[in-house]
């Protein structure tokens, strides 16, 4: 997932991404393990946050 490539690149952790948007680390397992897909509301979240257009995890 594109989430994961650009939190590593920002040497981010999930933790540290959770407490800044709101998103639980809870919601971010269940999408690497395939429980469950990103709403869009969470997508745009993620987007304002890495300062990158939705389509970036969109594509």
């Amino acid at each position: 997932m594109k989430y994961a490539n650009i939190r590593d690149e920002r040497k981010l952790t999930d933790y540290r991404v959770a407490m800044d948007t709101g998103i639980t680390k809870s919601t971010f397992a269940d999408w690497k393990s395939g429980r469950s897909k990103p709403k869009l509301e969470k997508i745009a979240t993620l987007a304002k946050y890495f300062d990158v257009p939705i389509e970036y995890f969109l594509e």
